[in-house]
């Protein structure tokens, strides 16, 4: 049975020191405290829950760093981007598709996530044109969970329009679109191929949004695949909420909370555009807000109520989105300085019990196993062993202990610290390092070139 000793652990019940834990399977099997390393077991600094990365785009990491020149629009902004992203993926194939997933998955266990959960839009060949075999492209990010071992959460998204008027799908989306009977269709083809993954994989069902799904549309998401993980991107812009608000009468957040039975297996993604009673509202479903720090910064979303939502006990979670960066602890601390900008203060998500890192990492790990459909999240005895660990010599992080070695790592150092992230017990990054970094970055690297010489 494999064993891990740490010099400190973070557990249900806070810190302990001289932890052994052993992995049972792919679960959590014993943990004791106050114990000497036993001979054989892997020694680390300290032990914490490796969360999920709840909501990535796996092929807009080969955009990363090309969409920051200003258009002819005078004021850029997340549509100006979306139009770039729409004539970029124009170019992709599905083994494009494959090697992109791989190396961005490799670079989450890098960074100290165990899971993936793939918001999946990206269906079929350019044109619209279905391929062959319906869920082609669902296989592509399949092949690539078996290449890296990352946990995979697989959300197939339905995309019916170009907005709440109904239009047509327009040239960058005709890739996405599907009508709820072929949705039903590539679902099933979806979950076909993740029976070739480990038992930890999980299947669950994303409508877009309320601008790209119709209400009979969210209805069908609702009946397909009951008390799977449900993702759904929800008031991230401005634009987005007076279309909604002119076509149902009604804000986003206030639509779906009077239409939908929202609970905790939702997963709310962005929801930087609401009024605090929206906020308290939807915390109080107990329903996961999916935040992405870093690409609400890049796209200029807005800034996520984050005091109000934990004050009224919401869940979060974090994901890498756009990917323009794959960085677990300088996601936490986007979002905590968000926090602070907004509102002129300091620790604002800290508690007087919990500093603000661990705030952040325990509510990351909680919300993106729960988001995940994932029995993880915490290290506690039968649970999914989904791990990492700090390397403790690191001179930002050399000397400190419990909640202050968090803050340390997320405010202080980076994700370089991350030395050992095990997956459903599977240890899949030693040293820093992803046991076949070289080879998956190589196939990315090619893809990178071709793609670049288009």
């Amino acid at each position: 049975m494999p064993t891990i000793w740490a010099e400190q652990a973070l557990l249900t019940d806070g810190w302990a020191q001289d932890v052994t834990l052993e992995i049972d399977g792919d679960r959590i099997g014993r943990i004791e405290t106050g114990t000497l390393p036993r001979p054989g077991a892997q020694r680390v600094g300290a032990l914490l829950p490796a969360p999920a990365n709840l909501h990535s785009h796996a092929f807009q990491r080969a955009m990363a760093g090309l969409t920051e020149s200003r258009g002819p629009d005078p004021r850029d902004s997340f549509w100006t981007w979306r139009q770039l992203m729409f004539r970029f993926l124009d170019r992709l194939t599905p083994e494009d598709v494959q090697a992109i997933a791989a190396f961005v998955q490799m670079e989450m266990l890098e960074a100290g996530y165990a899971c993936n959960v793939e918001f999946h839009y990206l269906h079929h060949a350019p044109g619209g044109v279905p391929y062959d075999r319906l869920g082609e492209m669902s296989g592509r990010i399949v092949a690539a969970a078996q290449a890296t071992g990352i946990g995979l959460t697989l959300l197939p998204v339905l995309y019916q329009y170009g907005g709440c008027d109904r239009r047509k799908l327009g040239p960058g989306q005709i890739r996405f679109g599907n009508d709820p009977e072929r949705f039903v269709a590539l679902v099933e083809q979806a979950q076909a191929a993740l029976a070739a993954l480990p038992a930890d994989t999980r299947l669950g069902i994303a409508p877009h949004s309320l601008r790209a799904v119709s209400p009979e549309g969210l209805a069908s998401c609702l009946d397909l695949r009951p008390g799977a993980p449900l993702h759904m991107h929800l008031a991230e812009q401005v634009a987005e909420v007076e279309e909604v608000q002119a076509a149902y009468g009604m804000r986003p957040t206030e639509w779906l909370l009077a239409n939908a039975p929202v609970d905790r297996h939702w997963c709310l993604i962005h929801c930087t555009q609401m009024e605090r009673h929206e906020t308290l509202a939807l915390a109080a479903t107990g329903a996961v807000a999916g935040l992405c720090p870093i690409t609400e910064s890049s796209l200029g979303d807005g800034i996520f109520d984050g005091v109000a939502w934990t004050g009224a006990g919401g869940a979060f979670g974090v994901g890498s989105d756009s990917n323009i960066r794959i960085a677990l602890s300088e996601e936490l601390r986007t979002l905590d300085h968000s926090q602070r900008l907004r509102d002129r203060s300091r620790a604002a998500l800290a508690t007087p019990e919990r500093s603000t890192g661990r705030v952040l990492l325990e509510g990351a790990a909680r919300g993106g196993a729960q988001a995940a459909g994932r029995d993880a999240g915490a290290l506690a005895e039968g649970r999914l062993a989904d791990l990492l660990a700090l390397d403790c010599t690191r001179i930002d992080l050399e000397g400190l202990a419990g909640d202050r070695l968090l803050d340390a790592w997320i405010f202080a150092g980076d994700d370089r610290a991350v030395s050992e992230v095990w997956a459903a017990g599977r240890h899949l990054v030693s040293a820093g390092r992803h046991r076949d970094h070289d080879a998956i970055a190589g196939d990315y690297r090619a893809t990178l070139k071709r793609l670049r010489e288009l």
